[in-house]
């Protein structure tokens, strides 16, 4: 049974950082890619981030270049989302995803098919 469970959200100041983790089970991340999605109250939900299984290769939305970074721990089965300069405008809840492939899809939510139950980031002073 495949399973994502997120851990690491919390609340922090504009300017601040957070590091969020993605566990996995019922599959290897040696063979299947995990992206970051987050919905905002009233929003709807954005692909932030994707991590290839294949090569490595991430991949990131215009709106978190160069703030944050996906990373993986083949070892730990497990993805990281290190949030940096964090900015009112990332309050959400974050979600893990895979689209089931070794390849990155669009950051698109119908793209991706198993999902995390998320964790709620709040940025606030």
């Amino acid at each position: 049974q495949v399973q994502l469970v997120e851990s690491g959200g919390g609340l922090v100041r504009p300017g601040g950082s957070l590091r969020l983790s993605c566990a996995a089970s019922g599959f290897t991340l040696d063979y299947y890619s995990i992206a970051w999605f987050r919905q905002a109250p009233g929003k709807e939900r954005e692909g932030v981030s994707c991590i290839s299984s294949s090569d490595g290769s991430p991949y990131y939305a215009d709106s978190v270049k160069g703030r944050f970074t996906i990373s993986r721990d083949n070892a730990k089965n497990t993805v990281y989302l290190q949030m940096n300069s964090l900015k009112p405008e990332d309050t959400a809840v974050y979600y893990c995803a895979s689209p089931g492939t070794s390849w990155c899809p669009r950051l698109v939510k119908y793209e991706y098919t198993y999902w995390g139950q998320g964790t709620q980031v709040a940025v606030s002073s």
